[in-house]
């Protein structure tokens, strides 16, 4: 399942939704990728991450650290990436792609899911 997040956090409350999507994935056995994308991609760098706690959601960073400790992937368009310049704040275990590496996911038969 690849699950794109296109928002920040300025919409704790969706990017959050979006990782309970995929850490539910994981826990069903289920390869989950979570693409950062447009203001996304914000969420990339540590100190945003621990600053998301939404009223009655998990918190986002328990989230962000399960999935990625359960097997799931997180990457980030690069352009997108670049237009904001956080290259270098990124969160190391995440991997920069372009559109192709989500194209493909899906036509090997992956699910897409958009938040």
């Amino acid at each position: 399942m690849l699950v794109m997040v296109t928002r920040g956090p300025e919409d704790g409350d969706r990017a959050t939704v979006a990782l309970v999507m995929a850490q539910s994935a994981l826990a069903l056995n289920k390869s989950v990728v979570v693409l950062l994308t447009l203001e996304g991609v914000r969420l990339g760098v540590p100190a945003v991450a621990r600053a998301i706690q939404e009223p009655g959601l998990p918190r986002f960073l328990d989230l962000w650290e399960g999935i990625l400790q359960d097997g799931g992937a997180v990457w980030a368009c690069t352009p997108c990436v670049e237009k904001r310049g956080l290259r270098d704040a990124l969160d190391p275990r995440i991997r920069p792609v372009g559109a192709v590496a989500a194209v493909e996911f899906l036509m090997d038969g992956g699910t897409s899911l958009s938040f």
